[in-house]
C-alpha cells in the first residue's frame, strides 16, 4: 500500500471548520480490516491493439482484484497508471492508483477540518476505497490523471467557457482551452457573442466571424493530447440560431467531411487516425445550434426566420425556418453535426436562474450551467447496490 500522504495538520481554516465536520459512519467496512484485504488479488498483463492488430499499449505484472474484467484492467493500466513506462515511478497496482487518489483527498480533508478526528478520516479512507476497488463508484478521469501528482490538480472533467467580441478575449479563450485539454478535461463554449463575418469592425474592414476563429481553436485542440498521454481534447462549440453566420456554422463540418471523402477516393487513409481526417478542419469539436421555441414555432408554421447583427441587433438575413432546419438535417446526415440544444427549455429548467442564464454546455451536453463554470462528474454502478433479493 502507498505511504500516507503528508501535510495532514489542520490549517487555521480547518480548525475553524471542526464544528461543521462531516460526521461519517461506516457502511461497508469494519475498523481494522482494510478493504483490500477483503478481496482476492492477482497479477495480469494489460494490452491494447489497434484495428490492424498492432500493439499500442502493453504492461505486464499488473496487480488487480481477481473479479475485475480484463477490459477494466486494460483501461486502468493504459489510461490511469502514472509514471513513465519502465521507470521505478510507474504504477503497476490498482492499490497504488486508488491510494494515490484516496489518501490525497483524505489529507486535504484533515487539513481543512472536514473530519472530527483521525478515526473519522480513516472511516472516509476505508469507505471510499471500498467503493472504488469494488467498482461501485468511480471518479471522472481528471481525478485519476492528476490527484496526487501535483499540488493543485485539475479535477473537473467538464468546463463551460465564455468569450467576448474582442481579440484579447478570443485569444484568451483558445489559451484557456489548451490548459483545460492538457489537464485531461473538456470544454464547451457559445460563440454567439462574436460579431459575424457580415458585420464591420470598429476600425473599418470586415470581421472574421466565429467560424473563422473556430478553425484556429480546432487546430490547437488537435495538437494537444488531453491529459498529456491519455486522450485527445474534447470540445463543444455552440452558435445561436439567430446569429448571422448560422448557415456557415451549420455547414462547416459537412463541407470538410466531403473533402475527406475526396481524399479517400485518391487513396488516402480513411482510418480513424488516417491522413484524410488529419488533413481537414473541424474534427476536434462537437457543433450544436442553440435553438429557441420562437424558431421552432416559425418552423412549425412554415414562417420566416431572421438573423440579427451581434453589434446592433438589426435584421441581417431573412429565410424560411424550414429551409434552415433542412440544412441542419442534411449536414447532420453527412457528418453527425450539428446537434441541437433547446435554449428555451434549458433555461426554463435552470436550477439557479438568478445567477445568470445558461448559454452553453460541456462537450457531451450532460452538463448545462453558467458560463465560466466547471463540473466534477462521477459514476455509480447501480447494480452493485442491488441486494440479493432484488431490493
Amino acid at each position: 500500500m502507498a505511504t500516507e500522504v503528508v501535510g495532514t495538520a489542520p490549517s487555521e481554516k480547518g480548525k475553524a471548520r471542526r464544528g461543521k465536520a462531516l460526521g461519517l459512519i461506516r457502511h461497508f467496512t469494519k475498523k481494522g480490516k482494510h478493504p483490500y484485504d477483503l478481496l482476492e488479488w492477482e497479477r495480469r498483463s494489460a494490452g491494447i491493439s489497434s484495428g490492424d492488430g498492432t500493439s499500442v499499449f502493453e504492461q505486464d505484472n499488473i496487480e488487480v482484484p481477481a473479479e475485475w474484467s480484463q477490459l477494466a484492467t486494460n483501461v486502468v493500466a493504459s489510461k490511469y497508471f502514472r509514471g513513465a513506462m519502465g521507470s521505478p515511478e510507474r504504477e503497476y497496482s490498482a492499490k497504488q492508483l486508488i491510494d494515490r487518489v484516496v489518501l490525497t483527498i483524505k489529507a486535504w480533508g484533515l487539513e481543512e477540518g472536514y473530519f472530527n478526528s483521525k478515526d473519522e478520516a480513516e472511516v472516509f479512507e476505508y469507505e471510499l476505497t471500498y467503493l472504488l476497488v469494488n467498482q461501485m463508484a468511480a471518479f471522472n478521469s481528471p481525478v485519476w490523471f492528476n490527484v496526487g501528482m501535483r499540488e493543485n490538480p485539475q479535477c473537473s472533467a467538464c468546463f463551460i467557457l465564455s468569450v467576448e467580441d474582442t481579440m484579447d478575449s478570443i485569444l484568451s479563450w483558445i489559451g484557456k482551452e489548451g490548459i483545460i485539454f492538457k489537464g485531461g478535461s473538456g470544454s464547451g463554449i457559445n460563440l454567439s457573442a462574436i460579431r459575424s463575418s457580415k458585420e464591420r469592425l470598429s476600425g473599418g474592414g470586415e470581421a472574421s466571424g466565429p467560424v473563422s476563429f473556430m478553425r484556429g481553436a480546432d487546430s490547437c485542440a488537435g495538437a494537444i493530447k488531453s491529459g498529456g498521454t491519455t486522450r485527445r481534447a474534447a470540445k463543444m462549440v455552440i452558435l445561436n440560431v439567430d446569429h448571422p453566420d448560422i448557415r456557415d456554422f451549420v455547414n462547416c463540418k459537412a463541407t470538410e467531411e466531403k473533402k475527406a471523402w475526396a481524399l479517400g477516393e485518391m487513396g488516402y487513409d480513411m482510418g480513424l487516425n488516417g491522413e484524410a481526417w488529419n488533413s481537414i478542419q473541424f474534427q476536434n469539436a462537437n457543433n450544436s445550434v442553440r435553438m429557441t421555441d420562437e424558431f421552432m414555432y416559425a418552423y412549425e408554421a412554415g414562417g420566416d426566420w431572421h438573423t440579427t447583427a451581434v453589434t446592433t441587433g438589426e435584421v441581417m438575413e431573412t429565410m424560411k425556418a424550414r429551409e434552415l432546419m433542412k440544412e441542419i438535417a442534411e449536414a447532420a446526415w453527412v457528418c453527425g453535426d450539428p446537434g441541437m440544444q433547446f435554449d428555451t427549455t434549458i433555461n426554463r429548467w435552470h436550477t439557479c436562474p438568478v445567477s445568470g442564464r445558461i448559454n452553453g454546455s460541456n462537450p457531451c451536453s450532460e452538463y448545462m450551467h453558467l458560463d465560466d463554470s466547471a463540473c466534477n462528474l462521477a459514476s455509480f454502478n447501480l447494480m452493485k447496490f442491488v441486494a440479493e433479493d432484488g431490493a
